[in-house]
């Protein structure tokens, strides 16, 4: 039932109007079933969960559950507990005053029940948005029941002058104030295990106990957690009577493809509009970026179970465009390209996002991340040219053989990181061979990203051990495999 709640400030009017009191789980039920039949997003922006995270969500959410989201860092488990509440109504009535949102129908408090018996049909109500009602908190070891319970206020019991054994002198915690709310707590297996229990009667029997009050509050409230997998070898876990009531336990995952990956990125980049009128980015460097981390998370240097966040290719994203960026600024220009080149400032946006086993630890995180690149370009090489066999006979001819004689002839090419798009193009354009392979394999190829082509090509064949690459303070070598070995004879 739709109110016009400027024109109810009164428990009278609220009655008048037909008001019907109906708890937060059912709102979000029955507001979900409106968007299912309708055929709108109930969980919009949020890409690759269609077939597995939201059908599991949405019949959590029909059945009334609390709920935990499980999954590595970096999955929207915070980003879904956010949307839910699009699902709420556009205002509920709350008995003005009520430090616990109070329905004016239904109150629980002895404030609103005091202000109702004193004032009847008069008393107060104020309306509270669908915005106002969610809470978070993060779970650290420092939380404690009075955070989230309540506590007794001396100050209040001095104030009012008033015994300790007067309800009146307690301060309720961040939970009894999201009544009628979506409550978060976020790493849950971090909330020490004593704090867990706390959890125990407001989620079952809905009673909370402060210093010894015993107050039978019927609390309406909508929880969600989330964890990480992790957590529950590393720092805690979550105890077993609280999982117990937990509703429903829901994994969520990583992007499956990097079409949805780049969706992500795309879509969450804080990028200036005059940065990105001034960089273009080829749509085969966007595939790059996702392909990095994709390589990233089965890395044997790069620790599994910790995850690799989606916020990395957010950031990396960013760290791309800006490198191009300084790039042109620091020639004049304004506007540029983005280069395969550009990739490695890129670098510390990865080596602060992933988590190193011994391995990556001996090799580096910049050591690392200049694999993953590499790796990257290896896998998306064969989408593009012809694929190069690890084991190949004798004297057998390849479609690379022109374009190899030709560094082996000459000194090669230097794609230096100051060069203008003028000279970084001419760079290129001096290799016949390399032109000519372009021409026989991606004929139809975007005009405007040939060049950054013409460099994945070369990275592909340094990356299959057909060219050497050095990386010098300002800029890239290209030479044959095994000039530098004929010149030391």
């Amino acid at each position: 039932m739709k109110l016009d709640y400027k024109k109810i400030h009164t428990l009278g009017d609220l009655k008048a109007a037909g008001y019907e009191t109906k708890s937060v789980k059912d709102e979000l039920r029955d507001n979900l079933i409106e968007k299912i039949k309708k055929g709108e997003d109930a969980f919009p922006g949020v890409w690759g969960y269609e077939d597995t995270v939201i059908p599991e969500l949405e019949r959590a959410i029909l059945s009334r559950h609390n709920i935990n989201l499980l999954g590595l860092r970096g999955q929207a488990k915070t980003r879904l507990a956010h949307l839910m509440v699009n699902l709420l109504d556009e205002y509920i009535p709350v008995v003005e005053g009520s430090e616990i949102n109070d329905d004016p129908m239904k109150p629980m408090s002895r404030y609103a029940m005091e202000l109702i018996k004193e004032k009847g049909d008069d008393t107060p109500v104020t309306w509270m948005h669908k915005d106002e009602r969610f809470a978070e908190k993060l779970a650290t070891p420092d939380v404690t029941v009075a955070d989230l319970i309540g506590d007794v206020d001396p100050i209040k019991a001095a104030n009012l002058k008033l015994s300790y054994a007067d309800d009146r002198v307690i301060h309720f915690g961040m939970i009894p104030r999201a009544n009628r709310c979506i409550f978060v707590i976020n790493e849950l297996p971090d909330l020490q295990a004593r704090i867990q229990v706390s959890l125990f009667n407001i989620l079952e029997e809905g009673d909370i106990q402060i210093r010894g009050f015993k107050l039978r509050l019927p609390l309406d409230i909508q929880f969600v957690f989330t964890a990480n997998p992790e957590d529950y070898t590393n720092r805690g876990s979550i105890v077993t009577p609280l999982k117990d009531r937990i509703g429903s336990q829901i994994l969520t995952h990583y992007p499956d493809d990097i079409e949805i990956a780049r969706k992500i990125t795309e879509q969450e980049a804080k990028l200036d509009s005059r940065q990105t009128d001034a960089v273009y980015v080829p749509d085969l460097a966007k595939d790059l970026l996702e392909q990095i981390i994709f390589e990233a998370r089965k890395s044997e240097y790069v620790d599994a179970k910790s995850g690799v966040s989606a916020r990395t290719s957010i950031t990396a994203f960013e760290n791309l465009l800006s490198t191009a960026e300084l790039r042109s600024l620091l020639n004049g220009g304004d506007h540029t390209m983005v280069r395969l080149s550009d990739f490695l400032g890129i670098i510390p946006a990865i080596t602060g996002k992933i988590e190193l086993v011994y391995e990556g630890e001996q090799e580096g995180a910049d050591g690392v991340a200049a694999i993953l690149i590499d790796d990257a370009v290896k896998s998306l090489f064969p989408e593009y040219f012809p694929k190069i066999n690890k084991l190949e006979r004798k004297d057998e001819e390849t479609v690379y053989d022109e374009l190899l004689h030709w560094f082996f002839q000459g000194e090669g090419i230097e794609l230096m990181d100051d060069f203008t798009d003028e000279e970084y193009k001419r760079a290129l354009d001096s290799i016949p061979a390399l032109n000519q392979l372009l021409k026989d394999h991606q004929p139809d190829y975007d005009v405007k990203d040939v060049y950054f082509l013409k460099e994945l090509l070369l990275w592909g064949l340094v990356s299959y051990k057909k060219l050497n690459k050095q990386r010098f303070t300002d800029g890239f070598e290209f030479k044959d495999l095994y000039s530098s070995f004929l010149k030391d004879i």
